[in-house]
């Protein structure tokens, strides 16, 4: 297998996105974990629908598709089960994902297509200049409603376990590292893996996740989580997450008695989604936002139970031939 690096997955085309615009440190991510899979070049296929996000696929050197509007995840789904030994990954953005395409996404997600989602997050409709989106805080004011959005903004991560997703992560585009580890992670997993980045746009909704990637509180308002490991966070190192009655609570070690041993201990594998969807609606300033893989079970597949259906009607079939089956019923001569 021939040793690949970044400059084998950077393609020649020109990156136009916005200077500062966290999409770089994304494509940048992307291009450095791919060379860690062990995979060949011609193995991986990008595919987006449109928005901002929606260009990655141009400064991929892989195979891509650049398709329509809410639509990737039909095309993922189609190119997964037309060659099932692709690595498929489907860049959208949180409109394109969750409001044209709200239906697609959901239905990728509960079905467990063996493919990626990478969800670029920025509350905002960058692409055509600043319209609210789906995800967009309450009371915003946007050019589309200059007075303020009244609606309830959706969460990919409730959509995205309320779906019985296989796989859910969490990333900031200000931490390019660990971003790399999750998109391996992530393309390990068989299923559906859904990533949400959340992602700064620095001209239409500047430092919109700036209430916890701040230097002064990102070690207060992130949780990064690890598979088997007790919940703790803080500049100090010494803050937890335990449950209480029924709701988390955040508390200090060392205080009220509490010691490193009442901290939750993250279990990604649990099949129950009740502490998964816990964890993922965490909400600044009252909690940290979860970060790292939050989800991750295993299941059957959807491409998986279609070839196992397959070879199954393959083997136990009594048409050899379409002859066969066309003079298997009522017939006549006209």
């Amino acid at each position: 297998m021939e040793n690949l690096t970044k400059k084998d997955f950077t393609s020649d085309q020109e990156i136009r996105w916005c200077p500062g615009c966290g999409d770089y440190a994304i494509l940048n991510s992307m291009q450095k974990a791919l060379p860690n899979l062990g995979r060949k070049k011609e193995d991986f296929v990008f595919i987006s629908g449109i928005g901002c996000s929606s260009r990655f696929p141009y400064y991929m050197n892989t195979y891509g598709f650049h398709s329509i509007h809410g639509r990737a995840p039909a095309f993922a789904t189609g190119i997964k089960l037309a060659n099932p030994n692709l690595s498929v990954w489907q860049i959208t953005g949180d409109g394109d994902a969750l409001a044209i395409g709200g239906n697609h996404f959901i239905h990728a997600l509960r079905r467990n297509i063996d493919i990626n989602i990478l969800l670029f997050n920025n509350e905002i409709y960058g692409l055509t200049k600043g319209q609210f989106s789906p995800t967009s805080q309450k009371g915003i004011k946007t050019k589309s409603n200059p007075h303020g959005t009244t609606d309830t903004p959706f969460s990919p991560s409730d959509l995205a376990i309320g779906s019985q997703s296989s796989f859910f992560a969490r990333v900031v585009d200000t931490n390019p590292r660990l971003m790399q580890s999750i998109f391996i992670e992530a393309e390990q997993h068989r299923g559906t893996s859904l990533i949400e980045v959340l992602q700064n746009c620095v001209i239409f909704n500047d430092k919109t996740h700036g209430d916890i990637t701040g230097k002064d509180v990102k070690h207060d308002m992130q949780l990064w989580l690890e598979d088997g490991k007790a919940m703790i966070f803080g500049r100090e190192m010494n803050k937890g997450i335990v449950l209480n009655g029924l709701k988390l609570e955040v508390v200090t070690i060392g205080e009220d008695g509490i010691t490193e041993d009442d901290i939750l201990v993250h279990n990604a594998q649990e099949e129950n989604i009740t502490l998964h969807m816990m964890l993922a609606t965490m909400r600044a300033p009252n909690f940290p936002v979860a970060m790292g893989v939050i989800r991750k079970v295993k299941t059957m597949t959807f491409d998986e139970g279609l070839i196992s259906q397959l070879e199954h009607n393959i083997k136990t079939t009594k048409f050899k031939s379409s002859d066969d089956l066309f003079n298997s019923g009522d017939t006549w001569e006209v």
